[in-house]
C-alpha cells in the first residue's frame, strides 16, 4: 500500500505574499485525492512544498516518519525516491525518445543492469498505452501520449506517492477522460497514494476517493468525495457548479457591494453561467473490467459509512442513493430510512423555527435513528445520542 501523508499546519509564502497558511489534513494510503480551488490559490506550490522542491515556512509533512520540513537532504533525498510526479505538460526531454526518458530515472537512481531496465521500463511502457511508441521522440507525438509518458517514467521508481498535476492542461475533455482512467488504473494495480491537482469539475467529481479546496489562502474542506459534494459551504458548491453567483470572484475572493450586485443582477434573470443543479453523488468511475478490484476505493466507502450518522439528512440521503441495492444491503442501509429519520427531526421542532427550504433545523445535527445507523461488518455499533458534524479539515482541522 502506498504511504501515508501526514501535513500539519503547513504554511508558505514568498515575501509578504502568504500563498496559504495553516494547511492540516492527512492523505490515507492507496486512496487517490484531489485538491481543488480557483486559480492562483497555490495548488501546484502545494505539491512543490510536499516533496520538498519548496521549503515551508512553517508546519510539518511527515512520510513514513520522516518530516521532509526539517529533515536533512540526505534523508530528503531518499525520501523523495518515494514520489512519482506528472509535470502539467509532461517535462519530458526532448532530445530523449521516449524510452530513455522513462528510463532515465532508473539510471539516475539505481545501479540496475540495462537488461532489467529494459523489462522495467517497456512494462511501464504497457501499462501506460504506449507500448510500441518506445522510439518517437516528444515532439513527435500528442499531448495525450506525452502525458502518459510522463506518467510511466513517474511510475518506473515504483513509487508509494503519486504527484499529478493538472492533469487535464492542454488535453481535450475526452483524453483527460481517457487520462484519469489510467489513474484509476495504476492505483488498482500498485494501490499507491495519488493527490491530483485541479480545477477540472467533471474530473473532481468522478475520479478521487476525497477531495479538498483551498481558497482565500486557507484549506476550506479537505476529505471523502461523498463528504464535499453533498457539502452547502458556499465556497465549495459555487465551484462544483461553476456558476458566478458565490463567494469567489475574478480576483479571487469579492466584496459585499460586488456580490449584491451581482445578486441584484442574477434576480433580474441574467444567467450565473456554469452547470444548473449539479448536486448529490454521482458514480465515481471505475477501473478497466480485468483490472483488480481498487481497495482504496473500499476503505473509503467504509470510511463513510462509519461516519454517514454525523452527516446532514440530505447528505445521507444523496449517499445511501449513490450506493448500489448490494452496498445498500450490505451496509445495512435504505434511502426510505432517512426520509423518515429527517421527518422525524422535523416534527420534533416547532414550526416557528423551521427555516426556509429543507426544514432540517440545523443540518449540522442530523442523524439516522440509532438502530438504522450503517454499520461495518465486524464492526462496533455507533453510539447513539448526539453526533456533531466531523471537522471539515479546514485550518487546524484533519
Amino acid at each position: 500500500m502506498g504511504a501515508e501523508v501526514v501535513i500539519e499546519g503547513l504554511t508558505k509564502s514568498f515575501g509578504k505574499q502568504a500563498i496559504w497558511r495553516d494547511v492540516t489534513l492527512t492523505l490515507p494510503p492507496g486512496e487517490v485525492s484531489a485538491m481543488l480551488g480557483p486559480s492562483g490559490t497555490g495548488k501546484s506550490v502545494f505539491l512543490k512544498s510536499m516533496i520538498g522542491l519548496l521549503k515551508p515556512d512553517r508546519g510539518r509533512c511527515v512520510i513514513n516518519g520522516v518530516d521532509i520540513v526539517t529533515c536533512s537532504e540526505h534523508k530528503l533525498y531518499e525520501i523523495r525516491k518515494l514520489f512519482g510526479v506528472l509535470f502539467q505538460d509532461g517535462a519530458l526531454f526532448g532530445s530523449m525518445n521516449l524510452y530513455d526518458n522513462v528510463a532515465f530515472p532508473l539510471r539516475e537512481h539505481t545501479k540496475k543492469s540495462e537488461t532489467e531496465i529494459r523489462r522495467i521500463v517497456l512494462e511501464k511502457l504497457d501499462m501506460t498505452g504506449l507500448n510500441g511508441a518506445d522510439k518517437k521522440l516528444p515532439g513527435e507525438i500528442s499531448g495525450g501520449m506525452r502525458k502518459r509518458a510522463g506518467l510511466a517514467r513517474a511510475l518506473v521508481l515504483d513509487p508509494e506517492i503519486i504527484l499529478v498535476d493538472e492533469p487535464d492542461s492542454g488535453l481535450d475533455p475526452v483524453r483527460t477522460t481517457y487520462i484519469s482512467q489510467l489513474f484509476l488504473d495504476v492505483n488498482a494495480q500498485i494501490d499507491a497514494t495519488f493527490l491530483i491537482v485541479t480545477h477540472n469539475i467533471n474530473l473532481a467529481r468522478t475520479v478521487p476517493d476525497n477531495l479538498g479546496m483551498l481558497f482565500r489562502k486557507e484549506l476550506v474542506m479537505f476529505g471523502p468525495r461523498e463528504v464535499l459534494l453533498t457539502s452547502e459551504e458556499p465556497v465549495v458548491k459555487q465551484f462544483l457548479n461553476g456558476k458566478m453567483q458565490g463567494p469567489i470572484g475574478m480576483s479571487e475572493e469579492k466584496d459585499s457591494a460586488q456580490i449584491a450586485a451581482e445578486q441584484a443582477m442574477f434576480d433580474a434573470g441574467h444567467h450565473a453561467g456554469g452547470v444548473e443543479d449539479v448536486s448529490g453523488v454521482p458514480p465515481q468511475m471505475q477501473p478497466t473490467p480485468g483490472v483488480p478490484t481498487r481497495m482504496g476505493a473500499v476503505r473509503r466507502k467504509d470510511r463513510v459509512m462509519e461516519i454517514m450518522h454525523r452527516l446532514p439528512p440530505a447528505a445521507q440521503e444523496s449517499i445511501i442513493a449513490s450506493l448500489s441495492p448490494e452496498e445498500q444491503h450490505h451496509y445495512g442501509v435504505h434511502p426510505r430510512r432517512v426520509a423518515q429519520a429527517q421527518q422525524q427531526v422535523q416534527q420534533q421542532v416547532p414550526a416557528g423555527m423551521r427555516p426556509p427550504g429543507d426544514g432540517v433545523p440545523n443540518q449540522h445535527h442530523g442523524q439516522l435513528p440509532a438502530d438504522q445507523v450503517a454499520r461495518i461488518p465486524g464492526g462496533q455499533p455507533p453510539r447513539s445520542g448526539t453526533h456533531r458534524m466531523p471537522p471539515n479539515n479546514g485550518p487546524g482541522g484533519r
